[in-house]
């Protein structure tokens, strides 16, 4: 194995390390990876300065199955203000997942909710904001199988 190639799977080491918790501290990583704690500590910093570690988030447990109401949104949005909707929409711990599409709406959201009233009070939220023109709601029955992230 080339050097390249063990810098290489080191990095992946400890990125898998840091997706399963990245709060521990730099020696508890280096003692799982039998790692110095220098050289996890350089990398670390090497990934976050080339960009490959944008950040870091919390993750929220989610509620036990069948408590969770999940609901697809479709918005249209007045034009140049999708931007300004998408930020509002960043603050609400609801909206799973934004994304722009193609065709007659311009965003689809994913929003989660552990009760129906909880959904629709998120739902009116975002549809009472002004640059919101119209929305398509699709609430989700059952899921038939879900992937993995």
């Amino acid at each position: 194995m080339t050097r390249a190639n063990r810098e290489d799977d080191n990095d992946r080491r400890i990125m898998a390390v840091l997706a399963a918790n990245a709060r521990q501290p730099t020696v508890a990583i280096a003692k799982k990876l039998g790692l110095p704690r220098t050289t996890v500590h350089e990398r670390i910093e090497r990934l976050e300065r080339n960009g490959t570690i944008t950040g870091y988030r919390a993750v929220f447990a989610s509620p036990a199955v069948g408590q969770q109401l999940e609901a697809t949104l479709l918005l249209s949005i007045r034009q140049r203000r999708q931007s300004e909707v998408v930020r509002r929409l960043e603050s609400l711990p609801e909206v799973r997942s934004c994304a722009s599409v193609s065709g007659e709406f311009d965003l689809m959201l994913v929003v989660e909710a552990p009760l129906s009233e909880d959904l629709d009070a998120v739902i009116d939220e975002i549809t009472s904001l002004e640059a919101v023109e119209r929305c398509m709601t699709l609430i989700v029955l059952a899921k038939k199988f879900t992937r993995g992230d």
